[in-house]
């Protein structure tokens, strides 16, 4: 049992959260994050599977198959992209798919993300591992597209360009909409699951590349997909990496 540790790690990472969040003027926002984790549902199991460089939901996921601490997390917290996961209301195109997140949520996802790493990857931590840690998550294939690219812009930035200039280009997209996030239409939902080059299928088979995410062939197929794939730029299929296959399950 780790209760001061997993105590003090997920409040300093509230406190450099919600010290981005002022920056950007999203004081309710920089106040209320995360404080589902002081609940008993996520507190406990965070105590109990506590890793101080890592969070505990990937602990308890592996031990239990599944993290109840997380689901309860994702459902109450708007920051994250999980929450944003909805019904398809193109009858063309039926299924989960990602809806878009308003920029204020998006704004307080980066400021999560950028504090994560620091409290995380400690002295390790530098400009370009938030960009690179997104890169080799899931987000970019579930995102409603609109948002991912949005929030790439922003993790590229900071790459790139360092803090102070992101936050600043972020305090003023909030307030006049400079990237026009806020003109796109709530109803123009995310279709990537249709995009097969930056699809991940899993059946026998299981592939890993940049943008990666878990699918059912058999649900592309009734998707009235062509199952024939692309990924770059390798991908594994038990043990041995390749080149642009086509896959035909």
């Amino acid at each position: 049992m780790h209760f001061i540790g997993h105590f003090k790690t997920i409040t300093r990472h509230k406190i450099l959260v919600a010290k981005g969040c002022f920056k950007l003027g999203l004081y309710y926002q920089g106040i209320m994050h995360d404080m589902s984790k002081y609940s008993p549902t996520e507190f406990l199991v965070g105590v109990k599977y506590y890793q101080g460089t890592e969070s505990p939901n990937n602990a308890e996921r592996m031990e239990e198959g599944i993290s109840m601490s997380w689901l309860h997390h994702k459902g109450r917290n708007k920051h994250h992209f999980e929450y944003w996961i909805d019904y398809s209301i193109d009858k063309d195109h039926p299924g989960l798919v990602g809806m878009k997140i308003p920029k204020k949520y998006m704004a307080e996802m980066f400021v999560d993300r950028v504090s994560a790493g620091k409290i995380y990857n400690g002295d390790g931590f530098d400009q370009k591992s938030p960009l690179e840690y997104f890169e080799h998550g899931i987000g970019a294939s579930i995102m409603c597209e609109a948002s991912r690219d949005y929030l790439l812009n922003l993790l590229r930035m900071y790459a790139e360009k360092g803090e102070k200039y992101t936050f600043a280009y972020l305090k003023n997209d909030l307030k006049n909409d400079m990237s026009g996030y806020d003109k796109i239409s709530p109803f123009q939902q995310c279709k990537k699951i249709l995009r097969l080059d930056r699809i991940s299928c899993i059946c026998d088979l299981k592939y890993y590349h940049t943008y990666s995410i878990i699918c059912n062939v058999n649900q592309i197929r009734s998707l009235g997909c062509t199952i024939t794939c692309y990924f770059e730029p390798t991908f594994i299929y038990h043990g041995t990496s390749y080149n642009r296959p086509d896959v035909k399950p």
